[in-house]
């Protein structure tokens, strides 16, 4: 058998007992009902849907994840390689906006503690529950 025909059963439970957040769970079963036959195909059919990362990193035993990490690893490579343009880019039109935006948080941080300061100890007074 291919590694493109070997399959293995996805249970749901796995997904829930693993921590998947309920939107991927709903997509999962909208999609699969309570289990899919994992395969090669299917998973290039479905990429971009479901979220591979995690499903890599809680589903794979620590030597399945060690192998993915390294088949993932030139095309992780590639995808900076290609991207870093549009980031350097990116970081250079929103580095003035970024400038303003910590300037005017900076300004009016100080005038949000003192009415958190003064929420506070107006409730603590008021607490009986504080001793």
């Amino acid at each position: 058998m291919t590694a493109m025909n070997r399959s293995r059963t996805l249970h749901i439970n796995q997904l829930i007992k693993n921590h998947a957040c309920g939107e991927q769970v709903e997509l999962f079963r909208s999609t699969f009902g309570d289990s899919v036959d994992v395969t090669a195909e299917l998973a290039v059919e479905m990429a971009g849907k479901f979220d591979i990362t995690w499903a890599a990193k809680n589903l794979l035993s620590a030597s399945a994840w060690a192998e993915y990490d390294r088949v993932m690893a030139p095309a992780r490579a590639e995808y900076d390689k290609v991207t870093a343009s549009a980031w350097a880019e990116y970081r250079k039109v929103t580095a003035s906006a970024w400038a303003e935006c910590d300037k005017v948080m900076a300004s009016a941080w100080p005038e949000c503690e003192k009415v958190m300061a003064t929420a506070f100890a107006t409730c603590y007074a008021e607490d009986s529950a504080c001793g």
